[in-house]
């Protein structure tokens, strides 16, 4: 067996430095040092370009000149993407090729030439068979996708796909279970991954994990022993996700819309965006009209007027996905993001040299409604009443597996992990993230008969 594995990272282009240094200093530092440490592990990196230009503007070139070298030494495979982790599939092309060869003029200016890749990452894993045709005409060999964009969400990880229709174009499929297990905790141990595996380390096949780098050190504290732990194990070897062209033959497979975070429940509604643009998500669709009538109020403005370059790029940056997702309180919910992408919208359109008054009274209208709307959903509950639907992200996205329940002693393992968690933010001092791994721990405790109910 080969573990390819593939971390993502991005912080938004407005991220506050204190912010951002906590994060390279809790989790990317502490990644690529252990790279360093293990010279044979290899893992395939997606970078959104303007966090590499934050790395940049706010002093950690270290980072930056780490990651070039790990490139060089065929540690790392860098990724193609968005610059700004916008939600392709949502985009017209003409945003969606702008996005595309931003991030790479980017990269390629602070990495020089060894972000040459050849490979993609869609944010949000959103992938669609439309998205792969336009990634494949620039030129990239290869697309990665959650199991569920797989039909019938069970892909064989003996033989890697190429796309149906699509010449010389190949699809890699994030395996969803194990994933999972390394980023929410529940592994003690490197040897404790191995012995999950069981006859899978035997077989002639390739565990393909895919997750938020942040997760290793920033999200979950002390988590990222864990992923060199397993880097430093002799019995997994790890090879990048083009590197397993060498070792499996191909099949051809017809692949559906999907993201990484998509439920089953959602699959079932044909609805594989739902975090995002959820129909019956009234902000989602105020965000999502409002979403186009800057991209239409900015195409249409003349390129060589003095202002347009400030409201291109404005546009470019608002188009993040974060606003989008942070509105749908499935389970994650915030007032200030969704309030911070509405307003940089409204001000694209208000700043665009020859934006027609009606476009901006509608601009300036939709920002208010977004916002209005979000505090009546917090001041009647339902907020709240979403978020206790979508209650725990690691227990739902179990439930949704094809597991019908949790095992006990796997529930029990999951408390355990949260409780380290909880005391190490709190010997650090950091009583606010440590509150919120006990309320977790409350809130699971009490579906505790639900989810090990057979």
């Amino acid at each position: 067996m080969y573990w390819a594995n593939f971390l993502h990272i991005y912080q938004p282009a407005n991220q506050k430095k204190r912010i951002l240094e906590k994060v390279v200093n809790e989790s990317y530092r502490k990644i690529l040092a252990g790279l360093k440490m293990s010279p044979k592990a290899k893992v395939t990196l997606n970078i959104n370009a303007c966090l590499t230009e934050l790395f940049y503007k706010n002093g950690f070139k270290d980072v930056i000149d780490d990651i070039r070298k790990l490139t060089e030494a065929g540690q790392i495979e860098l990724t193609g993407s968005a610059k700004y982790h916008a939600l392709l599939p949502k985009l017209p092309k003409e945003e969606i090729l702008r996005q595309i060869e931003l991030n790479y003029l980017t990269n390629r200016k602070y990495f020089g030439n060894v972000y040459k890749p050849t490979g993609f990452f869609p944010p949000e894993m959103a992938f669609t068979k439309d998205l792969a045709k336009i990634v494949k005409n620039l030129g990239y060999k290869w697309i990665i996708a959650d199991e569920a964009s797989f039909p019938g969400g069970d892909p064989d990880y003996s033989k890697i796909y190429k796309i149906k229709g699509l010449d010389d174009f190949r699809i890699f499929f994030r395996e969803r279970a194990f994933s999972f297990k390394i980023l929410s905790a529940q592994l003690e141990s490197g040897n404790v991954l191995l012995r999950d595996l069981g006859e899978r380390l035997k077989k002639h096949e390739y565990l393909l994990t895919a997750m938020d780098g942040e997760t290793f050190g920033h999200h979950r504290l002390g988590l990222e022993k864990l992923l060199i732990d397993i880097y430093q194990s002799n019995e997994l070897p790890t090879v990048t996700i083009s590197e397993l062209y060498k070792y499996f033959k191909e099949d051809v497979c017809n692949p559906v819309p999907s993201t990484w975070t998509l439920m089953h429940k959602d699959m079932a509604r044909k609805i594989p965006f739902s975090r995002w643009d959820e129909p019956k998500n009234k902000i989602h669709q105020m965000q999502w009209k409002l979403t186009y009538l800057a991209i239409e109020v900015v195409n249409k403005s003349n390129p060589k007027v003095k202002e347009y370059k400030k409201a291109r790029e404005m546009l470019d940056f608002a188009l993040h996905s974060d606003q989008y997702w942070w509105a749908s309180a499935k389970p994650w919910w915030s007032l200030e993001i969704l309030e911070k992408g509405a307003k940089e919208l409204e001000e694209t359109v208000l700043i665009t040299p020859g934006a027609s008054k009606k476009n901006k009274e509608m601009a300036i209208e939709l920002y208010k409604n977004i916002v209005f709307t979000a505090l009546d959903w917090q001041r009647q509950g339902i907020v709240e009443d979403l978020v206790k639907e979508h209650y725990d992200e690691e227990v739902s996205m179990r439930l949704d597996t094809t597991a019908p329940y949790i095992p006990p002693e796997e529930f029990n393992k999951i408390i355990e992990h949260l409780k380290k968690q909880m005391l190490e933010a709190a010997k650090v001092e950091e009583y606010e993230r440590a509150a919120q791994f006990r309320n977790r721990i409350q809130e699971l405790v009490k579906k505790r008969e639900e989810v090990t109910r057979k």
